[in-house]
């Protein structure tokens, strides 16, 4: 298991929460100009280490920055780990640098509890790796169901937030009556929502799942369709359920909850947003 980081470039926006939203997939050029093993002159071999592959350069600046947070996405999908780490990134603020890591191993969408527990050792070798670097001050598994969320805080000395547990402590602030809308139909995966609820404490104010019709990877390749699904679901939860927050239940979801958020009065609770306000929250108390 390689760890190849990704880190967002984009500057930080107090409002960048809003524009993200919009942009659901940000297409990043990362300078790569590798072609300099020339070492006739020390000004040629700088501009070589300065311009060498993204993934080189991206591991350099995890082990130099103080204050970094590590997303793991446990699917392989480099969109979505790029779409929820500028997420974060415009969230923090400036405030500590995200680095995001694929887990490659994986499929690149997690749709069944057995994708969720495939994913698991790829999850823990990707955070012990990361929780390597003294800088790193927190690590973040960026899929609803939290694979190898327990079994990393068994491996590592540093605090590691699952975006599951924290949208459902973000939902449930205020005993508010909560619901799920994802876009994954499988049984036993939304079985083990009903158990989380349980686990942490909030049975009482779940009132279930609302998952969009059709083939779950055709439907997140399409934005608008997408977003049309997932408001016809959030409208659902609302008005069949009696629901006063919606969990949008996925990571690769955050950023279409943001673009539909404006239709409703309930809060729509974007899960990496939730674990990565947590994190920050230990990186405050802490400084």
């Amino acid at each position: 298991m390689s760890y190849r980081p990704y880190r967002s470039s984009q500057l930080k926006l107090s409002a960048g929460r809003r524009v993200l939203g919009g942009l659901t997939m940000l297409v990043f050029l990362l300078a790569g100009c590798s072609g300099a093993n020339d070492s006739t002159q020390s000004s040629t071999s700088e501009t070589a280490n300065t311009s060498e592959t993204a993934n080189t350069s991206e591991t350099a600046n995890t082990s130099e920055t103080a204050n970094t947070i590590v997303l793991i996405n446990p699917n392989s999908n480099e969109d979505s780990t790029r779409s929820m780490v500028d997420l974060a990134e415009a969230e923090t603020d400036g405030v500590v640098n995200v680095v995001g890591v694929s887990n490659e191993d994986a499929p690149s969408l997690l749709t069944t509890l057995q994708d969720m527990e495939e994913a698991v050792p790829g999850v823990v070798a990707l955070g012990v790796e990361a929780a390597k670097d003294e800088n790193v001050v927190a690590i973040i598994v960026s899929a609803f169901n939290d694979p190898g969320l327990e079994e990393l805080r068994a491996k590592v000395d540093i605090p590691v937030f699952g975006i599951g547990e924290e949208a459902f402590h973000a939902a449930a602030r205020d005993d508010r009556k909560f619901g799920i809308v994802t876009v994954t139909p499988d049984e036993n995966l939304i079985k083990s929502f009903q158990e989380k609820a349980e686990s942490l404490g909030y049975s009482h104010l779940y009132q279930g799942v609302r998952v969009t019709p059709g083939d779950p990877k055709e439907l997140v390749e399409s934005p608008e369709k997408l977003d049309a699904a997932l408001t016809e679901a959030v409208q659902e939860s609302v008005r069949s359920d009696g629901v006063e927050a919606v969990i949008m239940g996925g990571g690769p979801l955050s950023a279409p909850a943001l673009r539909i958020e404006e239709q409703f009065e309930e809060p729509l609770v974007v899960a990496v947003i939730a674990a990565i306000d947590a994190a920050l929250g230990v990186v405050n108390e802490t400084e």
